[in-house]
């Protein structure tokens, strides 16, 4: 660097000298007040009014009545022939003159000027040659691996940060002692596992866990993303491949990272385009220099990946990823340890306890958790607090699963009414449900797109679901617009995404789970995803059109069931409807044991319910906007326990 900037310095340094010799060369000032033509030091050498004349070259330097003068003669002529054609005497008794050498600088300075446009054309050259030499460079390095090498002598994160995924550290583990201690394996005749592909929901943690494993190793761990290897040149990904693969076999033994290697590793011949497009001649080099390892050669290779499904089954054979870790979202267990990792350093108050927190976070991944410390810290700093809160983590929750509280929104009186009896719909019914999730939390206060939300939390983790299950969820997904049904005698939008939900299990418990006793315990249909068309996901349909309507009729049998409990529940029931409803409206937020204690307490009498009056008609609204923000019944991310979709 500091050699190429000496170099760059020099030739911006000639180039302005070459300026400032070609600005005095040709911009001379004209002549001052001493310099006088040769023409009067001669008339002042014929009248004797000269006491000396110094000649230095064509330049003459004059001495009269004390001053001094500059003129200059033709080049190549004498001085004393000049003189001497004029009549001027010089010597004794004459004018005295005085032969000076020629200046070196001036000499410098005269073959300097005389070479100008040889200087300038070289130095232009030289130039052009430069941004070509550096052009080449950089063509010469472009089928070079962008890969990043971390010796880890000062690892910023190690296996203790990592917390929630104890098999996965442990096959890790075993990896980084494998490449310390090769010899313990060796003697055993183990040999050192190819590549370690890392699977999960995004998430995880399994950039954090390669980083843990860096920090870890006391060997060079090259990292590099798989969309790094892909250009739109032809043979540059596959370049790239075999320098990184150099790299690693010359500081072996080593670890390799490669991060979402589907961007690669995709499957082949899946696209319309055939097998020979530049991201497949980069897998067909990958695949190569996997295979190419010899017995000796300590390099393992760990990808990551939330995509295992598409990756191409050649990448996948043992001998090339021996190992498939799978990091899925923690337990209760793993979501207090990860809490702990990430409340560190954080003022967290003594009587919050980490446990509760891990309760009422189910289906949370490992960064949830920690978006979600950080939230509750930025939101005790905004209200300058000193310490974290229950009430920060609490708020917390909410953000990360339904987003900040929509503050500045103003609803009339009569949306908020029915926002208050459509949501008290989904919790009463939850609750006289035996079979559905226990009612966590109650409120109308909008967050993102919802106008409202009862949240619901499972007891414990939850692996399995039953037909039983799944119908209560359908239940209390109704609850909500059978509430405005019966006490408004009118319906609204707002039921529109419960409609959606409720109808997306109906289906699945048919045409997935075998949950229906008329069509019997199989499938329906094949889902493939098209990958030239993105994400798009096709169903390939195995059944008749006739059995296409039965399951219709299924689905809406089972739909209609759930609306007919559901309306049967709240019918009976609609004075606790109301006085749940009530207490929305005047608090919006009710939660914990005041939920439990509205639960169980009597109704309320006497008061009256308010009627849903029909209004003028609604303008139209543009196509593009949301003509009203969509009340849910949210599941905080614990669909995970579940087979069934998120909601």
């Amino acid at each position: 660097m500091n050699s190429k900037l000496i170099r760059n310095s020099f030739l911006y340094l000639l180039i302005l000298v070459a300026v400032v010799a070609i600005f005095f060369t040709f911009f001379q000032m004209p002549y001052g007040n001493k310099d006088v033509p040769l023409s009067t030091v001669i008339e002042w050498a014929r009248s004797k009014q000269l006491a000396k004349l110094d000649v230095q070259g064509d330049t003459i330097t004059a001495y009269r009545e004390g001053e001094t003068y500059r003129s200059r003669k033709e080049e190549g002529s004498s001085i004393y022939e000049i003189l001497d054609r004029a009549g001027v005497k010089t010597g004794p008794g004459g004018v005295e003159v005085v032969i000076k050498g020629a200046s070196g600088v001036g000499n410098l300075l005269g073959l300097f000027i005389n070479f100008l446009p040889l200087i300038l054309f070289g130095a232009l050259l030289l130039f052009m040659m430069r941004q070509a030499q550096g052009t080449s460079n950089q063509t010469l390095n472009f089928g070079r691996s962008r890969v990043r090498m971390f010796l880890g002598n000062k690892p910023s994160v190690t296996f203790s940060d990592v917390a929630g995924v104890d098999e996965a550290k442990t096959e890790l583990q075993e990896v980084v002692e494998f490449l310390r201690y090769p010899e313990r394996f060796t003697a055993l005749g183990a040999r050192v596992p190819r590549g370690v592909l890392l699977v999960g929901p995004p998430g995880t943690g399994k950039t954090l866990l390669a980083r843990a494993v860096a920090g870890e190793a006391s060997v060079p761990f090259f990292s590099i993303s798989g969309s790094e290897f892909v250009e739109m040149f032809v043979g540059v990904g596959a370049s790239r491949v075999r320098d990184l693969f150099d790299q690693a076999k010359r500081n072996a033994p080593c670890i390799v990272f490669i991060d979402e290697i589907d961007a690669v590793g995709r499957h082949r011949g899946a696209g319309l385009g055939g097998g020979h497009d530049e991201r497949e001649q980069t897998l067909n080099q990958i695949l190569v220099e996997m295979d190419g390892f010899d017995s000796s050669t300590n390099i393992i290779i760990v990808a990551a990946t939330n995509r295992p499904d598409i990756l191409d089954p050649a990448l996948l054979r043992p001998g090339r990823f021996d190992r498939r870790v799978v990091l899925d979202l923690p337990d209760i267990v793993g979501r207090t340890a990860i809490l702990k990792v990430h409340a560190k350093g954080k003022p967290i108050e003594p009587e919050v306890t980490l446990d509760t927190i891990a309760q009422q976070t189910p289906g949370f991944s490992g960064a949830d958790l920690a978006n979600l410390v950080n939230e509750a810290a930025i939101l005790a700093a905004r209200r300058m607090k000193n310490s974290v809160s229950i009430k920060e983590l609490a708020e917390a929750i909410d953000r990360v699963i339904a987003g900040p509280e929509r503050k500045s929104r103003v609803i009339s009186q009569k949306e908020k009414g029915i926002t208050a009896y459509h949501e008290a719909g989904h919790a009463f019914v939850a609750r006289m449900l035996p079979n559905a999730d226990p009612v966590h939390k109650v409120s109308i206060v909008a967050r993102g797109m919802m106008g409202g939300y009862t949240r619901m939390l499972p007891q414990e983790d939850r692996y399995l679901s039953s037909r039983a299950q799944f119908e209560a969820m359908i239940t209390v997904a109704m609850g909500g617009r059978v509430a405005e049904e019966i006490t408004f005698q009118d319906i609204t939008t707002g039921a529109s995404n419960d409609l959606e939900l409720a109808t997306r299990i109906a289906r699945q418990m048919v045409t997935r789970f075998g949950m229906s006793d008329r069509l019997g315990p199989r499938t329906f249909g094949r889902r493939e995803e098209l990958v030239f068309l993105g994400k798009e996901i096709v169903e390939q349909r195995d059944y008749s059109d006739k059995v296409a309507q039965e399951i219709d009729e299924e689905v809406h049998r089972l739909v209609q069931e759930a609306y007919g409990k559901a309306k049967a529940i709240l019918t009976e029931h609609k004075d606790k409807l109301t006085q749940i409803a009530k207490y929305l409206i005047q608090y919006e937020t009710v939660e914990g044991e005041e939920l439990q204690r509205l639960f169980t307490s009597p109704p309320s009498e006497g008061e009256d319910v308010p009627v849903l009056t029909p209004g003028p008609a609604p303008t139209p609204a543009p196509a593009a906007a949301e003509t009203e923000p969509e009340r849910t019944t949210a599941v905080p991310r614990g669909a995970r326990p579940s087979p069934a979709p998120a909601s």
